[in-house]
C-alpha cells in the first residue's frame, strides 16, 4: 500500500482527493444552529498553512457546485467518506469540464 501524500485527516477519519464525501455543516441561522450535509466528490486538499479542501457535486439540472471547507475549524462537525477511489492525479479540476455521468465517475480503490 503505497501512502498518498495528497490526503486530509479530520478527527481520525482520513481521506484522499478523489474520495466521495459528506460533509457535515453546522450552520447558524440567527440564534438557531443546524447540520447541513454536502455530499460530493473531494477534488482538491491544499495543505498549506491553514489546510482546506475542495469538495465538488452535482445539483440539480447538472450543475456543479463546489465548496471549500477548512479542515479544523468548528463548522464542519463531521465527515464521512462514502466511497474510496484511486486517482493519478493530485488535483482534479478536470472534473469540471465532464458533464453529468462522467463527473461523477472515478475508478474505485482496490480494497487490499
Amino acid at each position: 500500500m503505497h501512502h498518498m501524500a495528497n490526503s486530509a485527516t479530520h478527527k481520525d477519519i482520513t481521506f484522499h482527493v478523489g474520495d466521495t464525501v459528506r460533509v457535515h455543516q453546522s450552520i447558524k441561522e440567527g440564534d438557531k444552529s443546524r447540520i447541513q450535509i454536502f455530499e460530493g466528490v473531494v477534488i482538491a486538499i491544499h495543505a498549506k498553512d491553514d489546510p482546506t479542501f475542495v469538495v465538488r457535486k452535482i445539483a440539480t439540472g447538472s450543475i456543479g457546485v463546489e465548496k471549500i471547507f477548512p479542515l479544523h475549524a468548528p463548522v464542519v462537525a463531521k465527515i464521512e467518506v462514502k466511497k474510496t477511489s484511486f486517482t493519478r492525479r493530485a488535483k482534479l479540476y478536470f472534473l469540471r469540464d465532464l458533464i453529468g455521468k462522467a463527473a461523477t465517475k472515478i475508478r474505485e480503490a482496490k480494497k487490499s
